[in-house]
Order: C-alpha cells, then sequence, then structure tokens
C-alpha cells in the first residue's frame, strides 16, 4: 500500500458475494476448474467463509484455494476450511521481525506464522508460503534471507516459494532465480517438480530429511506469460486478461439488476480470447504499487 493509502471504493461499487458466485458458475461453465480468493486482503472483508461456502457449490470446480497475507488467518482457518476451501498461499517478504515491521508498515510476523500454523492444523493444503525476493539485495545479502525460509520447509511441511519481483511500471531487472536455483544445489536440493498441488509455474526443490519444499517462481528470468491461463477479476467487476493489461470488461452490467449468464459467460470468452502471449505493458495511472493494491496481489 502506498503510504498515505489509497481511495476507498464505495461499497455499492463492490460485487456482492453472490455476484462473484456467478461469474465463477459461468467461468467454470466455459472449463475453468481452480479458482483462487484474494485481495487486498480478502480476509478483512466480512463473513469470507459465506462467499467460500457459495463458491464450493458451484459443480466443476476442482480447486478453491486462497492467497492471504495471513495476520488475520488463525482466527478464520478452521471457518474457511468448513466451509470448503481448500488450501491457502501465505505472503511474507520477511521472516525477520524488524525487516517485516517495515515492509508492511507495523506489521507483526508472529501473527503470521500463528496463522501458518492454524492453517496446517485446519488442513488447508498444501500450504504455501510466498516470499518475494524485494530491494536490492547483493549476492549474500539474498542468501541471508533466504536461509530462515529453507530452515522453515526444514521444520513444517510447507511449501515456500522465492518469487522475482516483477515491477508493474518501469523498473531494473530483477532476474535473481539463477542465485536462487544454484543456492538450492549448493544445498543438495533435488527436483520435486510435480509433487506439490497447484496450477501455477513454481519449480520445487525437496531438501534431505525436510517435511516440506522450496519453490522458484521466476518471471523475469524464466518467462511463463506465454503458458498463462488465468483471468482476474476484481472487487469492482472488472476482469483483466493480464497484470499489465486495463480492464478488459466490465461485468457489472450484465450482473446487475439480475444476471445473465449468458452474456457473463460471452465476455469472460472475450477477454480469454484477447490474453497475448507477453506482458501487455506497464500498468496505466497511478503508480506501480497503487496500480498493483487495487487490482490485487
Amino acid at each position: 500500500m502506498p503510504p498515505g493509502g489509497i481511495p476507498l471504493l464505495p461499497h455499492a461499487d463492490i460485487l456482492r458475494y453472490e455476484e462473484i458466485a456467478a461469474v465463477v458458475s459461468a467461468a467454470v461453465g466455459l472449463g475453468v476448474t481452480s479458482v483462487r480468493i484474494t485481495g487486498g486482503e480478502p480476509l478483512v472483508r466480512l463473513g469470507l467463509a459465506d462467499l467460500v461456502r457459495l463458491l464450493g457449490e458451484v459443480a466443476g470446480l476442482d480447486d478453491l484455494s486462497m492467497t492471504t497475507n495471513g495476520i488475520l488467518l488463525a482466527a478464520h482457518a478452521h471457518a474457511l476450511a468448513r466451509a470448503g476451501l481448500g488450501r491457502v498461499n501465505i505472503s511474507l517478504d520477511s521472516l525477520d521481525p524488524a525487516e517485516y515491521a517495515d515492509i508492511t508498515r507495523g506489521g507483526d510476523v508472529s501473527a503470521v506464522l500463528e496463522g501458518l500454523q492454524a492453517a496446517l492444523a485446519a488442513g488447508l493444503l498444501p500450504v504455501k508460503v510466498n516470499a518475494v525476493m524485494l530491494g536490492q539485495r547483493d549476492d549474500d545479502e539474498l542468501r541471508r534471507w533466504m536461509e530462515p525460509f529453507i530452515a522453515l520447509a526444514r521444520r513444517l511441511p510447507v511449501h515456500v516459494r522465492f518469487i522475482e519481483h516483477m515491477p508493474l511500471a518501469a523498473a531494473a531487472t530483477t532476474a535473481r532465480g539463477p542465485l536462487v536455483a544454484d543456492t538450492l544445489a549448493s544445498l543438495g536440493a533435488t527436483a520435486a517438480d510435480g509433487m506439490v498441488a497447484g496450477a501455477g509455474p513454481a519449480r520445487y526443490w525437496r531438501l534431505d530429511g525436510a517435511p516440506g519444499t522450496v519453490g522458484l517462481i521466476a518471471p523475469m528470468s524464466e518467462p511463463f506469460c506465454g503458458g498463462c491461463n488465468r483471468l482476474r477479476l476484481t472487487a469492482r467487476g472488472e476482469v483483466r486478461s493480464c497484470l499489465f493489461a486495463a480492464p478488459s470488461v466490465d461485468l457489472r452490467p450484465w450482473l446487475r439488476p439480475r444476471v445473465d449468464a449468458a452474456a457473463v459467460a460471452a465476455a469472460l470468452s472475450r477477454c480469454w480470447l484477447a490474453k497475448r502471449a507477453g506482458r501487455e505493458g506497464s500498468m496505466p495511472g497511478a503508480s506501480a504499487h497503487a496500480s498493483m493494491c487495487q487490482v490485487g496481489g
């Protein structure tokens, strides 16, 4: 989030849970089988388990997951699991308490680790930890940053993914994937691809005797745009074919005052067919950070 925050959307502009479920139902009718609830932070929205329950009732949806910062997860993990959530991704860019507080402007990393334990206990598996390689660390600094995450995978059955920072605006390259791969090789890690559920682009390694794995998502050094099969629905009902694209279509005219399922499906099809093989350029308008928090992380 920018230091000054962002303008809040009027409540009437935000999709109701029933409207989100209608879009998911139309997408599943077109062949989508995996849906992830993301944000912003989804757990700040009241009654999120109700949305999970609605989506779990969509016939043909095989995989329902959520990305969260984990701060509120301990209080909600069991309710989400009972409602039908399958698994969680936890965004956690540092395990150092001071650095985490700095990145999150005051967040407490112990609350995230409590949420991680609650997710494991609730059976929201696999639990994945997304650690973005922020900043301009040199090689030694990056290895030191990786060490506690690798230790976490040695201690718990979690799947840590080191993620190259992919700036939405013009910025210097952040292709650090080769260093991550070399570091894991030096630790004797072996390939574990295919062992972790999910539809993402991560490569995984297993460490000898560790209950968890360590992975790499490398959009800068190993671009995967050509194989991307994702669409993103924003809180206000816009569909994006790419994080770097302007909204392709606003679905609200076909969701209000009543749902036109055929029109929603046709709009999703148009958006899908408009996907390109590569990134579509920087987001227009606000700064990169504002764009990302408004589009959804």
